[in-house]
């Protein structure tokens, strides 16, 4: 049955409507998580926050998203990838709406209400990709993989775009507008159906097949129907297997965190430290952030493109060393000036394309290394695992500046370029390993994947 899945040469409507809700649905999933870093931008200076309490806001959704992650991702394999896509957005979009009633001065109810967006947008994004990727046939699950990633800059985008617009006192609109989008997302995804390769898993051979079909648009009797002879054998997902598949754990764990220490301490930060270093407005501030998400964007569309062209690994080595290389120039340039503008805004755009575009290979790629019956609990471990970077990406800038400093104009920063080579390393580390020890999967069907890992 997927051996005819794997022969097309052309995607259907349906499976391109699946993307599309992908799409939608990654993009208003980050305008939700990243909302945090524009209304930081706003209360730092009213709330007297210092680095420290600040690091909390922002590392508390991180927090969320190791067990989100965890949580979400096992059940989607227990209990199918559409159940569980519906339970993640209703999780971050209740939790959204509730940080509308953020008191003056309630940076622990912030914190809290946080915590909760991340439970829902860890699981989401764990949920998402390889629901999307079960659908398509092996040479074009790389690019499509990087696709759904690529609108991810744009939701950030548009948190920059309403953060230069709006007034110092109605950030709390920002939360209120941000529930919207994540209920129209569960309206576009309730209707895709579950996801073939899990019903087969289950032993569910008829519903894959109709699944598949609806998919493929096709007549489900035209499709052959598994039988237990030829089919994956059924089997419960269970964390301790991971530990079955050490070299699938390596590189899924260990380039997730590097990824994610080195963006979210930079991106979590860079609308305070604009206003801090650069001496701007936090609307500026937004408006400075809009070139680094367009880059970004751009990058994720290239390395789409390049997973296909060159390979997950060398892909994920060049995002690696690329964005260290870029992220560790621009600390040592904070208070430079380049053709007339400040160095230190310009290089960490340039940066975005390798250390945003790059997650075009990690979200997709962490999953493509597990088995089949593990997609999203390995992808879901990866990513919680990975989670620690967005504590302590945030929070490593902040104990290497001074956490006890207050985020005000006139404090002195010469620790900014020990952070940022801090963050670097971390994006060097990630290239290290997806170069020398990744798994190359660039047009690997998941049934010969399943078999290079032994699977039966």
């Amino acid at each position: 049955m997927f051996d005819v899945l794997d022969r097309q040469t052309r995607l259907t409507g349906n499976q391109i409507k699946i993307i599309s809700a992908a799409v939608i649905g990654d993009a208003l999933e980050f305008f939700d998580y990243f909302l945090i870093g524009f209304v930081l931008a706003f209360v730092i200076g009213p709330w007297k926050l210092t680095f420290g309490q600040s690091a909390i806001v922002l590392m508390s959704s991180g927090v969320g998203a190791i067990i989100g992650a965890y949580v979400w991702g096992w059940l989607a394999d227990r209990i199918g990838r559409r159940k569980v896509f519906i339970g993640t957005v209703l999780n971050f979009s209740i939790a959204t709406g509730l940080l509308y009633f953020t008191p003056d001065n309630g940076w622990v109810y912030l914190t809290i209400m946080r915590f909760f967006v991340g439970v829902g947008v860890g699981g989401l994004y764990c949920v998402d990709l390889p629901l999307v990727q079960e659908f398509m046939p092996s040479s074009k699950r790389g690019w499509v993989g990087g696709l759904v990633t690529c609108v991810i800059p744009l939701g950030v985008g548009m948190g920059a775009v309403l953060g230069a617009f709006m007034g110092a006192d109605q950030w709390r609109l920002l939360f209120a507008i941000g529930v919207l989008p994540a209920l129209i997302v569960l309206l576009i995804r309730i209707w895709v159906p579950e996801s073939p390769w899990w019903l087969v898993r289950q032993g569910r051979y008829e519903e894959a097949r109709k699944s598949l079909a609806w998919a493929l648009q096709m007549e489900p009797s035209k499709l052959p129907l598994p039988n237990a002879a030829s089919a994956p054998i059924p089997v419960k997902a269970s964390w301790f297997e991971l530990f079955k598949y050490p070299r699938s754990l390596l590189v899924s764990w260990l380039g997730n965190a590097g990824a994610q220490t080195g963006v979210y301490g930079v991106v979590l930060w860079a609308p305070s430290l604009f206003v801090l270093l650069l001496k701007v407005t936090p609307q500026e501030a937004s408006k400075m952030m809009i070139l680094l998400t367009v880059v970004g964007f751009f990058g994720r569309l290239a390395f789409s493109f390049l997973s296909e062209a060159i390979g997950r690994r060398n892909s994920g080595g060049l995002l690696g060393f690329g964005a260290g290389a870029l992220i560790i120039l621009a600390g040592y340039n904070y208070n430079a000036t380049l053709f007339g503008l400040s160095a230190f805004w310009l290089i960490l755009a340039a940066s975005m394309f390798f250390a945003d575009g790059g997650f075009a290979i990690v979200g997709p790629y962490a999953a493509e290394v597990w088995p089949s019956h593990l997609r999203t609990t390995g992808m879901g471990s990866a990513y919680g695992f990975g989670g620690i970077g967005k504590i302590i990406g945030p929070l490593g800038l902040a104990l290497i500046v001074g956490s006890g400093n207050y985020l005000k104009p006139d404090v002195p920063l010469p620790q900014i370029p020990t952070a940022f080579l801090y963050l670097g390393c971390w994006f060097l580390m990630a290239g290290v390993v997806y170069y020398f020890f990744g798994i190359e999967t660039k047009s690997k069907s998941i049934d010969q994947i399943d078999k290079e890992l032994g699977v039966a």
